[in-house]
């Protein structure tokens, strides 16, 4: 197998001094001691609540090829332990990443955006893998360690490599996008995230703007033409010199452009035009926010100079993942039930779109759709405003109960019509034993809240309460 990075070319990438008995090359790159790979460098990164230099030991022990750690730590390990020694970890990291952009000879796109961030790079792998070796962000590594760790992850001699940048304050994707320097960059959509910081959505456009600033000569953007934000964005992108700018939307004039879709339970079929070419595919996961984003990731495809047809087939096997929207079967004695995890993160958009997915979900005989949320964070004095907004959404998808935990929500639970109340705590975990006690065969609940909430543990509760089949089989064989 080809090595990752020889440690002659990382050492002088992030100006390193060599320490102990270091391998000549090295497979991979962690930062978390927990699921360290064998023959990987583990990055003793400072974070704001633990040292990695507390790690190293258990990194080396766990198979670790070799540790990146700071000059003045180097002195608590053993003089016979692999060590690359350098200045500053998070900066050798961010050395060897921008190493790793100046190797790379594929093409590279950067997706950013209010909403969609994460799906949109897992349907471009999905796409972009079909036609040729794809390297992309793991999860939402999206930060200021996260963008600089998956380029240095980047294999050489992939085609195509995707990256996600996000950001919560003005100011943080442009380090990123300069550092990832995309062919092409798409901004999935504005919307009202981060309001707390920000204040209004012209500033949130602006800010996720950046990561035009970082296109190469010659480079395209990618706009959602149905946003309002679009001419906002579009005239960023013309003031940072960007060669294209392409669109995709229902709009006529979009250039990546939705003629009619159809949305089922788990699934979605889609008829559009991608730069003048009429192409019908399947998405294999749900949703109207997924039909139009992957309008987008069919035109980055094609910017890219993927082969369409292939691309497009590729979306059929696009999954949900987990806390975004995965479909997980809970069992009862007389049936089941359906779970769909939203648990990750949430906002006045994406919440909506998951109340539209629980309301497309088929339920059983007696089965109602159960809608658990929580608290939208960093949403300022707008919050219980958005909070009780969503009552709309509730009444237009036809959902029959609905649970809400944390004080925004209380905004939401006074809203709604008294039928439709099913529960109310001022936390996930208060709000547990009623969801837990309430749920039967031929439901379909949806959970949906920021992780600052909590709600993932309950998740979790309700997978351990009721095993799926296949588990409860397994576990009784």
């Amino acid at each position: 197998m080809t090595p990752l990075w020889t440690i002659s070319d990382m050492a002088a990438a992030m100006r390193a001094d060599k320490s102990g008995r270091l391998p000549d090359a090295i497979s991979g790159i962690s930062i978390d001691s927990r699921s360290i790979g064998r023959g990987d460098a583990f990055f003793a990164i400072q974070g704001d609540a633990r040292d990695g230099h507390d790690f190293v030991d258990n990194a080396l022990k766990g198979g670790a090829g070799l540790a990146v750690v700071a000059r003045d730590k180097c002195a608590r390990f053993p003089a016979h332990a692999p060590l690359l020694i350098v200045d500053d970890v998070l900066e050798g990291l961010r050395d060897l990443a921008r190493a790793a952009r100046a190797r790379f000879k594929g093409q590279v796109i950067g997706v950013t955006g209010s909403v969609g961030k994460t799906s949109t790079k897992e349907a471009l792998r999905l796409a972009l893998g079909a036609d040729g070796e794809t390297h992309a962000s793991a999860a939402s590594y999206n930060n200021h360690w996260g963008v600089p760790l998956s380029l240095a992850r980047c294999p050489a001699a992939a085609k195509y490599a995707v990256f996600e940048i996000g950001m919560n304050h003005a100011g943080e994707i442009t380090p990123l996008t300069q550092m990832a320097r995309p062919h092409v960059a798409i901004i999935t959509t504005i919307e009202a995230v981060h309001l707390e910081y920000f204040g209004s959505l012209e500033k949130i456009a602006d800010a996720k703007a950046e990561i035009f600033t970082g296109i190469v000569e010659g480079g395209a953007a990618v706009l959602n033409r149905d946003n309002e934000q679009y001419a906002r964005l579009a005239a960023a992108a013309e003031a940072a010199n960007v060669s294209r700018v392409a669109t995709f939307g229902a709009d006529p004039q979009a250039d990546a452009r939705l003629v009619r879709h159809a949305l089922q339970a788990d699934s979605s079929t889609v008829e559009a035009v991608i730069f003048g070419t009429p192409i019908a595919y399947k998405l294999g996961a749900p949703g109207r926010h997924i039909v139009m984003n992957s309008l987008a990731v069919l035109a980055a495809a094609s910017l890219a100079g993927a082969d369409l047809a292939v691309a497009a087939l590729a979306l059929g096997r696009l999954k949900a993942a987990a806390g975004r929207g995965a479909r997980i079967p809970l069992g009862f004695p007389n049936g089941e039930a359906l779970l769909i995890d939203e648990s990750y993160n949430a906002n006045p958009a994406s919440t909506r779109a998951a109340i539209a997915l629980l309301g497309q979900a088929a339920v059983g005989a007696q089965g109602r759709r159960i809608a658990v949320l929580g608290d939208m964070l960093e949403l300022g004095d707008l919050g219980p405003r958005l909070h009780a907004e969503l009552a709309e959404a509730i009444a237009a998808n036809g959902i029959d109960l609905v649970y809400c935990a944390g004080p925004l929500m209380h905004a939401l639970w006074q809203a709604l019509p008294p039928g439709v109340r099913g529960g109310y705590a001022e936390t996930a975990a208060a709000l547990e034993p009623a969801v837990l006690g309430a749920i039967h065969a031929g439901d379909a609940i949806m959970v949906k809240a920021s992780n600052g909430s909590k709600m993932g543990p309950l998740v979790k509760a309700m997978e351990r309460q009721f095993p799926r089949p296949s588990a409860l089989a397994q576990a009784e064989g």
